[in-house]
């Protein structure tokens, strides 16, 4: 049923979860996964911040932790039953959620799986939810996994 699943990741358990089931997806459809790693704009440019230093240390900061996620997302692929062929990418200067959606046209998927951390209340309001906004304006089916 699905040949292409993107798996949007931020290294987190959520998203570690959501590996795990996109993993076994993948085995059972004999699809090919797109593990993407959103890397947010530097969060002070436009407000007076105008240091490379910390733009170069957020960036490589990014760069360590996208690698993490994505030797964690390889392993999974490679290990417990038959290989999966996973490609890794990682996108910059995008919003998450413009990064996820543009990734999955660009891969052709026909399913994304994506974490969520399961904010509720002000959390919900105050940091929103990626995974809510991928559902509300994905034109391919989404897993949300908890």
């Amino acid at each position: 049923m699905f040949k292409r699943i993107l798996l949007a990741s931020d290294g987190s358990a959520a998203s570690d979860h959501a590996a795990t089931l996109a993993v076994s997806l993948a085995r059972t459809h004999g699809a090919k996964i797109t593990a993407l790693y959103v890397v947010d704009p530097y969060p002070y440019l436009g407000i007076g911040e105008a240091n490379p230093m910390g733009f170069n240390a957020y960036m490589a900061a990014a760069r360590d932790h996208a690698a993490q996620a994505h030797a964690r997302i390889a392993t999974q692929c490679n290990e417990g039953g038959a290989p999966v062929e996973c490609d890794l990418r990682m996108v910059e200067d995008v919003a998450v959620l413009d990064g996820i959606l543009q990734t999955a046209r660009e891969a052709q998927c026909d399913l994304i799986v994506i974490g969520s951390h399961g904010r509720t209340g002000i959390a919900r309001m105050v940091l929103g939810s990626i995974a809510a906004k991928v559902v509300a304006q994905s034109h391919v089916p989404v897993l949300v996994t908890r």
